[in-house]
């Protein structure tokens, strides 16, 4: 499930973690009740991230790409854009590129190219 807006937020966030660990448990016949910390299940499994991680490595990849693009292209112009109109009171939401610049700040990321491909990783192939 990909965010319509924004960085992916805490509620959402927390609903991803639980719905992951939900399928992980049932795809590992592992009941609530039988007391087993997510962790174990982890590690049981053999996962090391966790899907919050693997959007934010997905969406750092697209940015990356889109960055790439010549200037004129659709998909650059469009992650440059900002509405004009006024925003309702209150605090205001992140948008994408928020959580893309929070992202690179957890990775220690910068604009460098090189830096980039090292600290995103490169495309897995899937089968």
């Amino acid at each position: 499930m990909v965010p319509k807006h924004g960085d992916l937020q805490k509620n959402n966030k927390r609903r991803e973690e639980a719905t992951e660990m939900d399928v992980l448990r049932r795809s590992s016949r592992i009941s609530r009740k039988d007391r087993i910390r997510n962790v174990t299940i982890r590690q049981q499994i053999g996962l090391e991230e966790t899907i919050i991680k693997e959007i934010e490595q997905n969406q750092l990849t697209w940015c990356g790409h889109v960055q790439r693009k010549a200037e004129e292209r659709l998909p650059k112009i469009a992650l440059k854009w900002m509405p004009k109109q006024k925003r309702a009171r209150g605090r205001p939401k992140n948008n994408w590129m928020e959580g893309i610049k929070k992202a690179m700040n957890e990775r220690n990321l910068s604009e460098d190219r090189k830096q980039w491909s090292l600290g995103v990783g490169q495309r897995r192939k899937t089968f």
